[in-house]
């Protein structure tokens, strides 16, 4: 009996610890994933993954997953550098990036913020939009995963209310307006696996209806 008991005990340590791995998994970064932030140093952009490559479109129509915010995490400073690094690349010059656009499929993005002093870049952890206004407003977009495009767009909201995590885990909601509000609308679209493109069919529908 107390052989059984003991195997028992030995059993549920280890789906314990197995149910603890596997959190830990979806929290942070996978091995590759890892290997692939730490490839280079954070001086050297990432690449960024395109529609026009059959490997990289599947992954960008893929859903990221929650990131644990820790600003004492090595791994995650060095992949929000990196990233940062590849969106104000010279090859880039992006307005915002999303970690899937480097092949990463964390709910991460970097957004330049046209509504505040200087133009900043910013950081933000999970952001998911809770409310869309109903006033539309017309926006020309173009994207670093579809080269040699642009389109516009009649379907983005004016403003919205989003939430989302900083780095030191502080849980913060926002309302923002105007252009900025579409390159947070267009980023977070990235984390769900949505192109801007993904739009245009639905602008064609409702130009129909009016």
């Amino acid at each position: 009996m107390v052989k059984y008991i003991v195997l028992a005990c030995c059993f549920a340590a280890i789906v314990g610890c197995n149910s603890a791995k596997n959190i830990l998994a979806k929290e942070s970064f996978s091995v590759e994933q890892i290997r692939l932030i730490t490839s280079a140093d954070t001086l050297t952009p990432m690449r960024i993954f395109k529609i026009t490559n059959k490997q990289d479109s599947s992954l960008l129509r893929t859903k990221s997953q929650y990131i644990k915010p820790d600003s004492t995490n090595i791994i995650l400073q060095t992949f929000i550098k990196r990233l940062h690094r590849t969106v104000t690349d010279s090859m880039s010059l992006g307005v915002g990036i999303a970690a899937p656009q480097v092949g990463i499929l964390k709910n991460i993005i970097w957004v330049q913020r046209f509504d505040k002093e200087n133009f900043p870049f910013e950081i933000y952890l999970n952001p998911k939009i809770i409310k869309y206004s109903e006033k539309k407003q017309v926006c020309k977009e173009g994207c670093l995963s579809i080269p040699n495009r642009s389109d516009t767009l009649n379907s983005r909201a004016y403003s919205i209310l989003m939430e989302y995590d900083t780095m030191k885990a502080d849980h913060l909601t926002e309302t923002v307006e105007g252009f900025t509000a579409v390159i947070f609308q267009h980023e977070i679209d990235h984390l769900n696996g949505i192109l801007y493109l993904d739009h245009l069919s639905k602008d064609v529908i409702d130009a129909k209806k009016n």
